[in-house]
Formats: structure tokens, sequence, C-alpha cells
């Protein structure tokens, strides 16, 4: 039997926002969980902030990173077409210790499942009218804060006092413009973040039900 264009299934995209530390990851590692690491290709809106190589590194930290400017939208929506189409991509790899994009990128192949997972995922018109499923991620102000408080001191190497700063600064209020009403797009709605576990029942189900 000969397989045809027209009986390729297409890919079914995810949208997954969520303020920080909402538990977006938590939710995206359910739909890998269900449809296993091979069906599913992720793009983590992360790795497409704008490369600031070009600025000192104390202007980089001055950088509203929580901001929709702060995101290279152009590239992200590229890429994603050319998942959809079929094509592999070579996304950029953010060094959140330094600010700006790493010399080295990261290859994602096209899959039956795309997730895009990240802050502003379900702020862009022309990207989220490719989503099939837009997923909203919620969760208290204070849980994602102290989430953001552990992670960017585990990880990113920040100090407590310049994460406090930078949450009172940008993310609180970014969250409150931008990300927050995006939740008025989402088609599901997660409370209590990756916690919730009977949602994330429904999810793994909904994924199957694609697969």
């Amino acid at each position: 039997m000969t397989l045809t264009a027209t009986a390729i299934k297409p890919a079914f995209i995810i949208g997954v926002a969520g303020g920080t530390g909402s538990g977006k990851t938590t939710v995206t590692e359910r739909v890998l969980e269900v449809a296993g690491v091979g069906s599913v290709a992720i793009l983590p809106q992360d790795s497409y902030y704008r490369d600031q190589a070009e600025l000192p590194p104390e202007e980089r930290r001055k950088i509203n990173y929580d901001h929709p400017d702060a995101f290279d939208w152009d590239l992200l929506l590229e890429h994603l077409q050319k998942l959809r189409d079929g094509e592999a991509v070579f996304s950029p790899i953010y060094d959140f210790t330094h600010d700006t994009r790493a010399s080295t990128t990261l290859a994602i192949l096209p899959a039956p499942i795309i997730v895009v997972e990240g802050i502003l995922a379900l702020y862009d018109p022309a990207l989220r009218s490719m989503f099939d499923l837009k997923i909203f991620v919620d969760a208290d102000p204070d849980v994602r804060f102290i989430r953001r408080l552990e992670r960017d001191v585990r990880e990113r190497g920040r100090s407590p006092e310049s994460v406090i700063h930078q949450y009172l600064e940008n993310v609180r209020p970014s969250h409150l413009q931008f990300i927050e009403p995006t939740k008025r797009y989402a088609d599901v709605i997660i409370p209590h973040g990756g916690m919730n576990q009977p949602a994330l029942e429904m999810l793994g189900a909904r994924i199957s039900a694609v697969l």
C-alpha cells in the first residue's frame, strides 16, 4: 500500500501557557508520559528569548524577560510552522547564567504532537491560531513565587535578593498585564498547577485519543 500525502495525519499542536512556576513543565511532562518521547516535539518559549550578546552583562540583567518584547516571535512561529510541515528545526539554546543565547543549537524533529510551552504561549495571535488545544496552567501567586525563587537560585545562579527584586519590578507586573489576560483564550484552564491530578488525567485521555 502506498501512503499518499493526504493520508498523513497532521501534527496536533498544543499551547501550554501560565505564570512563572505555575506547573507548565509538569503538564508538558504528562503529555510526554502518555504519548511517548518519540511522539512529542517540544518548543520551550524560553529558548526563543532574543539574543543579547551585543549588550554588556549588566545591561542584560535589566531586561524584562517577562515582557512580550523579550521574545523572538518571528523565529518561534517559523520553527513551529516548519515542524508542523514535517521539517526538523534547530532551536536556540538560551544560557540563563549569562542572559543570552548559547553558541550551540538543539535539533528538534517533527512529531505527531507538538507542544509550545511558555509564560506567553497564548499571547501572540498568529502563534495562538496554530494551536489545536490551548491550555492555561493556573496556580496561586505565592506558590509560583516560591517555585521561581527556588529554581533561579538553584539552576540559574541568582541570589535570593536579585530574584525578589526581579519579581517585584518585572515578573509580577508583567504577569498581571500580559500573562493573566491570556487565560481568556484557553480551551482548558488547569487550576492548582501541576498538582491537579484529575486535570492531568483528563489531559492524558485527550492525548491518547489524538494518538
